[in-house]
């Protein structure tokens, strides 16, 4: 069989299928669409069956804890009456220390339900460590294909701890340079081994997320009596935004705020072999977080099942330095140490709530392990050794690969937006010289959560 990257990347799709046990023909519709809805519920799960599942392997049922002491430290700096309460769910209690055990779950128990031998991710890493974790229980094969080095063969401390992780619980890491190697290795080792592919894009990798949600809005309801004014999510791919938007609204809470944070990392190409070290977070920023809202089927399977921009209502963004700050904050203030991803919305929530009313709520959705290279001494360290400089000041004037600003104090840490109309305009470029038909407005109407009118008139 020819295995150059052309010959390759001309079998993606068949691969790609054949690798994940579904057929994503039956979705598509005539013109530019397809049956999201249908895709979603067409894989044999329910709710309660998601559940169980997780609950089997000790995934879900996190707590949720109030922050108090960083909600009064919020107030401080707001107006009178303003401060919202900001509740945490502790996604760092699941057995692989974050909320990416509940999409592993799914995804592992239909490998073993179709009868694969083994499961492959591609990943920086969180979602490495689940899958490789719910495989051990699972008693599968698991290899974890992972972007780890420059041209210098230098990786960053928080990848190396990732795998790290995702070896003690037996997996392969196959650890590669940046750039398209990734996925032409990926897609070589689902072709060779005829493993399954543990997609964070598919129906399973969404479907376990929407359990997050769907505990958050009963438990913020049971302990208040009402459901969360906002839910902020740290976004990358996209999927852990969409399912939890889909739990939250199939427990009812419809009229809750989805807001998206991601970290500032704007004039960064995460291609870049020049680039690939000078940020200090591997997801939860800009460098995924945009091109997978406004390109979602450029991942791994024929249709993601993430897409983002269905469920979004805002969209901010926060700094470096800021998520370092409130990553310390979280540990001196509530006695909690956490990792960098679920920060990224915790600093974003800190700056939020200023702009709200005291009775109000918002939940920072999950949190994750830390440890090594995760934490935030190592990562400040590994950027100060490639020329980054570290500054106290004003965090909304750092440069991405130029400096880090750490927030003199509390109320200098402030997040951006990043405008939903946008993000909504690059997604439509690719429709531009295309005669679209009423099915095709359709579609995009509820890609983009918005009406047809509006809809021709970004496309301008």
């Amino acid at each position: 069989m020819n295995n150059s990257f052309q010959a390759l990347m001309n079998r993606k799709n068949e691969i790609m299928k054949k690798s994940v046990g579904i057929d994503y023909d039956k979705y598509e519709y005539d013109g530019i669409g397809f049956d999201y809805e249908y895709m979603m519920n067409d894989q044999g799960y329910d709710l309660e069956t998601v559940k169980q599942i997780q609950l089997e392997n000790m995934v879900g049922n996190t707590p949720l804890v109030e922050l108090k002491n960083i909600t009064k430290y919020a107030r401080k700096y707001a107006k009178k009456g303003y401060g919202a309460r900001i509740f945490l769910k502790d996604e760092a209690a699941n057995i692989s220390g974050s909320f990416k055990a509940r999409r592993a779950a799914l995804a592992v128990n239909k490998a073993k339900a179709l009868g694969y031998k083994g499961v492959i991710a591609a990943t920086s890493g969180n979602y490495g460590a689940a899958v490789a974790a719910l495989a051990a229980k699972a008693g599968l094969k698991c290899i974890i294909v992972q972007e780890t080095f420059d041209s210098r063969n230098v990786s960053q401390p928080e990848i190396a701890e990732k795998a790290r992780k995702c070896e003690a619980f037996g997996a392969e890491v196959i650890q590669l340079s940046v750039g398209p190697e990734l996925f032409y290795t990926f897609l070589r080792l689902l072709e060779d081994t005829g493993y399954f592919n543990a997609s964070l894009y598919s129906p399973y990798g969404i479907m376990g997320i929407e359990t997050l949600g769907h505990e958050i809005a009963h438990e913020v309801k049971q302990l208040t009596g009402k459901y969360p004014e906002a839910v902020i999510v740290t976004n990358a791919g996209g999927g852990n935004l969409t399912g939890t938007a889909r739990g939250l609204k199939s427990a009812g809470a419809l009229n809750t705020k989805i807001i998206a944070a991601s970290v500032n990392l704007y004039g960064l190409h995460m291609a870049s072999d020049v680039d690939f070290n000078k940020k200090s977070f591997t997801t939860g920023h800009t460098g995924f977080g945009i091109p997978f809202a406004t390109l979602p089927d450029r991942s791994d399977v024929p249709r993601s099942a993430a897409r983002p921009l269905r469920y979004m209502d805002q969209y901010v963004m926060v700094n470096q330095g800021s998520v370092f700050f409130m990553t310390q904050a979280l540990a001196l203030l509530e006695g909690m140490e956490r990792g960098p991803a679920g920060n990224t919305s915790l600093a974003a929530a800190f700056s939020l709530a200023q702009e709200m009313k005291e009775d109000e709520i918002i939940v920072v959705q999950e949190t994750e392990y830390t440890g090594a290279g995760k934490h935030l001494l190592p990562q400040i360290s590994f950027a100060k050794k490639n020329g980054i400089k570290i500054l106290f000041g004003n965090p909304l004037d750092e440069v991405p690969g130029k400096n880090i600003i750490f927030p003199k104090d509390g109320s200098y840490l402030k997040h951006s937006e990043i405008h939903m109309d946008d993000l909504r305009k690059t997604y439509l470029k690719k429709f531009k010289n295309i005669n679209l038909t009423q099915k095709d407005f359709d579609f995009l109407s509820e890609e983009l959560n918005i009406t047809k009118e509006k809809i021709i008139n970004l496309l301008g």
